[in-house]
């Protein structure tokens, strides 16, 4: 009897530990699906793309800038899901099946603050799930629902972003070509006289911190 409950214990700590190695390598791709990653380093990439730098800032530096905004924007919600679901787990005090109940509420909170609500309303409907009218109706949607609304949503807002940081970099190449053009200098790259002009205006803006700060305040 004894080796009985040996074996169905070992064999429950095996699967516990089959699950959490396969949801941390599943980790990045939820911190992008889940987080405010996406916005971050879609917004960045438009801004070095309109500044007409390709490789400067280089992919990693990116890659870093936007995973520390996300963990500084994303701090409460963890602290949330921390104290709500992960330590009373260590803890024992509440089962797996429960663990990921409690998580799950901090983390749709966030996504459901920063989705719209006619991509909210497109994945319903996809879905066959009623359409919440309350903020409680809302937060009972499953993870499935509210994860690709709130991604669509991000994904929108970052081409947005990207749209209106191209706009002042793009009036810089119009009046650099037509000067150019004027002057008879049609062999000379208009790329090369308008990206020092580009860089002066960025750091004449104090560029990073105001997109930087434009980007967390963004978040509600």
């Amino acid at each position: 009897m004894n080796g009985l409950i040996n074996v169905n214990g070992d064999s429950v700590q095996a699967l516990e530990i089959i699950f959490f190695t396969t949801l941390i390598a599943l980790l990045p791709s939820l911190v992008v699906m889940t987080t405010s990653f996406t916005r971050y380093i879609v917004s960045i990439s438009f801004l070095r793309n309109a500044m007409g730098i390709q490789q400067t800032p280089p992919n990693m530096v990116l890659v870093g800038i936007a995973l520390f905004l996300t963990l500084f924007t994303m701090g409460p919600t963890f602290e949330a899901i921390s104290e709500e679901a992960w330590t009373p787990y260590l803890n024992e005090e509440i089962t797996q099946e429960e663990f990921f109940e409690r998580a799950q509420t901090p983390l749709k909170d966030f996504m459901l603050r920063q989705t719209e609500p006619s991509s909210l309303e497109l994945y319903c409907n996809m879905s066959d799930t009623q359409l919440p009218q309350t903020d409680e109706e809302a937060l009972s949607l499953p993870i499935r629902i509210v994860t690709p609304a709130f991604m669509t949503s991000e994904l929108k807002k970052a081409f947005q972003i990207g749209f209106y940081l191209y706009i002042p970099f793009l009036l810089i190449d119009i009046v650099v070509s037509s000067t150019l053009m004027s002057m008879g200098m049609i062999m000379l790259p208009p790329s090369m006289i308008s990206t020092p002009f580009k860089l002066l205006l960025f750091i004449s803006l104090d560029g990073w911190n105001l997109i930087f700060s434009t980007l967390v305040q963004g978040f509600q």
